[in-house]
């Protein structure tokens, strides 16, 4: 049912409960009068401190003096006075005295703690003197619970330096108003004013406030809401005009609106005419006793300020007036004289029935006279990256000057948007805002606060002191979430953008599209309150143009259900975000900036309100070219089958570095490889059959028909990938060769089912019509309704071979588990777009990893990204998770992940890449958090230590290895580091030892530096040139706290600590993770339990000088470098085959492993090998303690420099860690509380701590 124009004019009138009725009545008769300055009378009295202090306060620790509040406990028969002499002045309305009742204003007299009492007796004092005063007269008088605005500013920095810095947040202050709210009403207010409003973000706080205790705990009373204007710009001091001070608190529904204050009523009459012109509540007005004179004094006389507000009243300004600072029961009874006999103001009806009012420092009315509203979209992270980068690095002060471009440019509204991965996106937004509200030029205009996390989208409202609004909320996770965000918007002040999406996913058809926007539409209105002029609906503007069907005519339902909507739903408005539009096109900024022009052009003609635009780069409708322009129409109008193939021919012709070549099939002359990879890549499905039949005849090249899929058509695939990821091929043609894929899959098929069947015994042998190369399930993630670029991935990999399961959108992580598991799925893909999808790939990231699933986990989405899933998510997961790019790479990552050849490798691959993100992004964060290191303690490793039985070594103390067997150590060396000392490395999938041979860049010198290198080995172990010692120590121990004790085994007293060093750094606020130190992996002294630590130090460089410096006398310093190299591989693989003796013999906790050196590479044994002055205890001094235990320089001939270096260079040391759920980690960036206590429990100084820590201190020591 259509909405009427009454439901519009409801939600806007003033909200008058209670004895507002009573109150209303009379103000439709009369003019009523509010009293006059508390503290121009208390002033009069001229207490001193003992009278503030008065009997109970008499030891107080702070100055009292001033606390004017606090004399209704101390003094209360004087505030009881003046109440009942302005009341038989003729007031009929009296302020409590609680102008800083809040215990934010009271905190600076110690007084916090009393403020629910002083509001309480401060209300109850007023009532009883109406109440007398009432019977003594038979006049109703009414008691006005004064709420001023604090000694702190929400949109104010306090420090001039720091224009982002609050000393308030808006949460305190809410807090602080709830609880003064609570007394008032307590002690018996009638009325609750917020009042001297000179930040309106303050003044929203209180009215937060006050609905809050409405709608949970008190029974309404009227609302009386009163700004001030600071001087005669006609501005507040936070910089708002009159105007927009108004709408920014009308949500409010006060029964009264006006100004007080700062002002006398000669300088206030032409604000206090506007107000009532543009409210249709009642309108308050009590000015200044004039200006302050010099002294801070007011001279205007009782007869002047009367004279002065009667011609207030006869000009039809006023309903209530009285006075404010300097005023007197003398002037309040000249007022009353005054405007006896005038009629009051009428209030006007349906003043904004069709308008939506928004406001920055200015107000901006949109209605049907307004033009097209440009939202400004370049301050959004997602769709800027200029802004973007500038955001990520911390440089917000230089990412404003975005923001005021936009304006500059032509925004009427500025969107902001912080949804990234990366960020936190709460905090993001809090800094920005404070920012962008110390910048006139930006804060002007109004702002549209969005993101797909609601938790940001209140952070921002927090901020906004203008009416602002919010991108978006909709019917995705139900009706209640809906209603509970909806009201939290309306509480704000907000107008709100309401997506069509439902429980069931995005509408997508004109049908769909109308029918959740109205049902959304009703429960807004009927169930919310809000005002139809405060809904701004966004059906949807989906990608064309993608070479998919049925997304064909999304742009003509957008506009068909544009139409519907305006048409049926009164007073709601049309919004849509234009990129998504030409998405297939991204970086053809021709043709995008083409596309949203001419759609722009329609759907205005349509009805469009407004739309998130970059408002300076989009093309004059009528300069566009002809050709393009009617290109661009026929793809937006679906006006024929060939209209997307004839857009991409255009997009072709202009784009750069596309070259034509001059014989068309050139290519066919190429090897069957390189025509098939040419198909793919250019789309080309002509020959595909036959140069497929050929491949797979080719029994030499492709021994079985599956090589065919691995090896060309997948690295067309992989080409095709490269290619749209750098903006050199379109979505289209992705979707043209993802089915060219296809039709040469279909020809293989055959041929793998026959391959397939004589592999199975005789009589196993079936038909296998269904020859999958696996099962893909792919989901949108619980709580996103996204599934576009998940459907086009489904696409891809079905014209793969690959048996796709498609759970669609909203998938709780139960049903994706419990569905991979029942259909034996070889990889489950996730699927997002709004960052809070993020949050729950994490959550299905960890019950898979406690379910212990094994499946490869894909990562797809706008707002995932490879930083983000290294960081965030692969951590949970202990098997492979991988973020794809996009769905022209899904085929290829599939495929390698399901090769059984080169699934190890791979995955090697991406596990060595994710660390180099995590460490990259942990390295460069420019504000991380910390726990203090009492926070970090009860953070740490929690073991079962009762369920679990230490190892005793079978060779307990200290053994010597000397004149080691280099035969015997040659085959642990890691091949790779040693490259990367010539710095040779091989490109994916090229990377690493043996497969860097293959790469054509350097794998023909690599291979030749490597013999190289084992000719030199043999000369090595030959002539015995170098010489390899070493020593191994293995005692009882139990950890203390951080460190861990290392006892005798005789004895079983302390011979030594190692001392540990724990994490503090805060990496995942959404993810418990511990904070470790390598003590949590031994057992505490408290468990009773003997634990055991092992330790080492080995070398293989003694010998090393005398070889090279000999070599150096010939001049031969490529070989000079060959064996400082070689050394330090032969070091690194003593440590590695005496790490793996000590697993299997010595100690004996891992007697049966059998793992060969990639394994031990690959760290896939048990327990840890630390390194002293490495990640997990970054301290070099504690080698001293090795060295002691071990008496490793007598036993080795191995020492420690001044600097603890050790002598010979190629040497290793640490520390054997046998415990199962032991772990490599790095400790990290360190707090000044640490450094002091482990200063302390070493008996060393500070100073000397930071020293050797340095790199490692996240504070300056200086």
């Amino acid at each position: 049912m259509p909405a009427s124009r009454n439901e519009s004019a409801r939600a806007t009138q003033p909200y008058i409960p209670g004895i507002g009725e009573k109150i209303a009545a009379e103000l439709s008769k009369r003019i009523m009068v509010l009293d006059g300055a508390m503290g121009t009378m208390i002033q009069r009295h001229r207490l001193e401190e003992k009278d503030f202090r008065g009997e109970e306060f008499q030891d107080h620790p702070k100055n009292l003096k001033g606390n004017n509040d606090l004399l209704c406990l101390t003094q209360p028969s004087i505030i009881s006075q003046i109440h009942k002499d302005y009341l038989n002045a003729g007031a009929d309305l009296i302020e409590t005295n609680t102008f800083n009742g809040t215990r934010i204003a009271q905190s600076d007299y110690g007084t916090a703690h009393l403020t629910y009492r002083i509001n309480k007796t401060a209300a109850g004092l007023a009532k009883k003197a109406c109440q007398e005063v009432e019977e003594a007269t038979g006049v109703a008088r009414y008691v006005v619970g004064a709420i001023g605005p604090t000694n702190r500013t929400l949109s104010i920095s306090p420090s001039v330096t720091n224009p982002e810095y609050r000393n308030v947040t808006f949460d305190e202050l809410v807090e602080a108003y709830e609880e003064q709210t609570r007394g008032l009403i307590d002690g018996g207010a009638d009325i609750l004013m917020v009042e001297t409003i000179f930040d309106t973000a303050n003044a929203k706080a209180a009215l937060f406030a006050i609905d809050q205790l409405f709608a949970s705990k008190y029974q309404p009373v009227p609302v009386f809401v009163s700004g001030t204007i600071v001087d005669k710009s006609g501005r507040t001091l936070s910089g708002q005009t009159t105007e927009a001070f108004m709408i920014s608190v009308t949500h409010a529904r006060p029964m009264c609106l006006g100004l007080n204050c700062a002002l006398g009523a000669v300088e206030m009459r032409p604000f206090i005419a506007a107000v009532a012109k543009a409210t249709e509540a009642f309108v308050i007005c009590y000015p200044n006793a004039g200006l302050p004179n010099a002294m801070g004094g007011y001279d205007e006389t009782p007869e002047t300020m009367a004279s002065h507000i009667k011609s207030f009243a006869e000009d039809g300004f006023l309903n209530i007036v009285g006075g404010c600072c300097g005023s007197t029961p003398a002037h309040i009874k000249a007022i009353v004289q005054a405007v006896a006999n005038i009629k009051p103001r009428v209030p006007p009806t349906n003043l904004y029935e069709d308008t939506l009012l928004l406001s920055g420092l200015e107000p901006m009315k949109i209605n049907s006279l307004t033009n097209f509203v440009n939202i400004g979209e370049r301050c959004n992270v997602t769709g800027s990256k200029k802004f973007k980068d500038l955001i990520m690095a911390g440089k917000y002060e230089d990412a404003l000057t975005v923001a005021k471009q936009q304006v500059e440019m032509g925004a009427q509204i500025i969107d902001i948007n912080m949804d990234e991965g990366m960020l936190n996106g709460a905090a993001a937004m809090t800094k920005f805002l404070n920012l962008i509200a110390s910048e006139p030029d930006i804060s002007r205009v109004p702002l549209c606060i969005d993101s797909s996390n609601f938790n940001v989208i209140v952070a921002g409202l927090k901020c906004a002191q203008g009416k602002c609004v919010v991108n978006s909320i909709s019917l995705k996770e139900g009706e209640h979430d809906f209603i509970a965000k909806a009201t939290l918007i309306r509480r704000f002040g907000a107008a709100v953008v309401v997506m069509a999406f439902d429980e069931t996913g995005q509408a997508t058809s004109t049908e769909n599209k109308v029918a959740v926007c109205t049902r959304s539409y009703r429960i807004l209105i009927d169930r919310v309150g809000f005002n139809p002029n405060d809904i701004l609906f966004d059906p949807n503007i989906l990608t064309i143009a993608t070479g998919i069907e049925e997304h064909n005519n999304y742009a003509v339902n957008f506009v068909e259900a544009l139409k519907i909507i305006k048409r049926t739903l009164p007073g709601a408005r049309v919004s849509g975000g234009l990129s998504n539009l030409s998405f297939s096109f991204r970086q053809m900024s021709e043709i995008r900036e083409a596309m949203h022009s001419v759609f722009l052009y329609h759907a205005i003609k349509a009805g469009l309100d407004m739309s998130i635009v970059n408002a300076g780069n989009l093309p004059v409708y009528s300069q566009i070219s002809e050709s393009l322009l009617v290109l661009c129409e026929d793809v937006i109008f679906n006006r024929h089958s060939e209209a997307t193939e004839k857009l991409l021919e255009f997009a072709q012709s202009v784009q750069k570095g596309v070259k034509k070549t001059a014989v068309a099939d050139e290519w066919r002359s190429s090897s069957v490889e390189e025509r098939l990879e040419h198909s793919l890549i250019k789309g080309i499905d002509k020959h595909i059959n036959e140069d497929t039949e050929e491949a797979v005849q080719d029994t030499k090249k492709f021994p079985r028909a599956l090589n065919v899929i691995e090896g060309p058509l997948m690295k067309g695939m992989s080409v095709v990938g490269d290619l749209f990821g750098s903006g050199k091929m379109f979505l289209p043609q992705v979707i043209k060769s993802a089915r060219v894929m296809k039709k040469a899959v279909a020809v293989l098929i055959p041929y793998m089912e026959k391959e397939k069947q004589a592999l199975l015994p005789e009589g196993e042998r079936h038909s296998l019509s269904e020859s999958y190369l696996g099962t893909v399930l792919l989901a949108t993630v619980k709580g996103d309704v996204h599934d576009i670029g998940k459907n086009i991935v489904g696409v891809v990999l079905g014209c793969n071979n690959y048996r796709v399961i498609d759970l669609g959108v909203m998938t709780p992580c139960e049903k994706i588990i419990s569905t991979a598991l029942v259909e034996k799925a070889d990889i489950i893909g996730l699927s997002g777009l709004i960052t809070p999808s993020l949050d729950e790939m994490v959550y299905v990231a960890k019950q898979m990893e406690k379910l212990k699933l094994s499946t490869p986990l894909l990562i797809g989405g706008a707002t995932t990204s490879k930083k983000h899933t290294a960081v965030k998510i692969a951590p949970h997961y202990s098997h492979p998770v991988i973020h794809v790019l996009d769905a022209s790479k899904s085929a290829v990552v599939v495929s390698r992940l399901l090769d059984k050849n080169s699934f190890k490798d791979f995955i090697e691959d991406i596990k060595e890449e994710y660390n180099e993100e995590r460490e990259n992004y942990y390295d460069t964060l420019k504000e991380k958090a910390y726990f203090s290191l009492e926070e970090s303690r009860r953070k740490s490793l929690m073991l079962s230590w009762s369920s679990y039985t230490p190892v005793r070594p079978n060779t307990l103390g200290v053994t010597g290895f000397l004149n080691y067997d280099l035969e015997r150590i040659i085959p642990y060396i890691d091949w790779k580091p040693f490259f990367d000392v010539w710095q040779l490395r091989g490109k994916y999938p090229n990377r690493g030892y043996p497969k860097i041979f293959n790469d054509q860049e350097v794998g023909a010198e690599a291979k030749k530096l490597y013999e190289e290198a084992q000719a030199m080995l043999k000369k090595i172990a030959k002539e015995g040139l170098l010489v390899a010692h070493g020593v191994v120590g293995l005692f009882p121990a139990r950890s203390r706290g951080d460190d861990i004790v290392v006892l005798s085994e005789d004895s079983g007293s302390s011979t030594g600590v190692l001392y540990g060093l724990r994490q503090q750094a805060v990496k995942d606020s959404g993810a418990p993770e511990p904070c470790l130190c390598l003590s949590d992996f031994i057992a505490p002294e408290s468990c009773g339990t003997t634990d055991y630590i092992g330790m080492f130090a080995v070398s293989a460089g003694f010998g090393t000088k005398e070889l090279c410096d000999k070599l150096e006398i010939e001049n031969d310093m490529y070989n000079v470098i060959m064996v400082k190299a070689l050394a330090d591989r032969l070091a690194e693989a003593f440590a590695e085959e005496l790490h793996e003796r000590v697993r299997r013999e010595l100690w004996g906790y891992s007697k049966n492993e059998a793992l060969d050196a990639k394994d031990l590479h690959r760290l896939q044994y048990q327990g840890i090998r630390p390194a002293c002055g490495y990640p997990s205890q970054p301290d070099h001094t504690e080698n001293l303690t090795l060295w002691k235990l071990m008496d490793v320089e007598n036993r080795t001939g191995m020492t420690l420099t001044e600097g603890l270096a050790m002598y010979p260079a190629a040497s290793v040391s640490g520390l054997y860690i046998a415990h199962p759920s032991s772990t490599y980690f790095a400790v990290g960036k360190l707090q000044q509380d640490q450094i002091a206590d482990y200063a302390q429990r070493k008996n060393m100084s500070v100073e000397v701590v930071e020293k050797w820590l340095s790199s490692c201190l996240a504070y300056d020591s200086e």
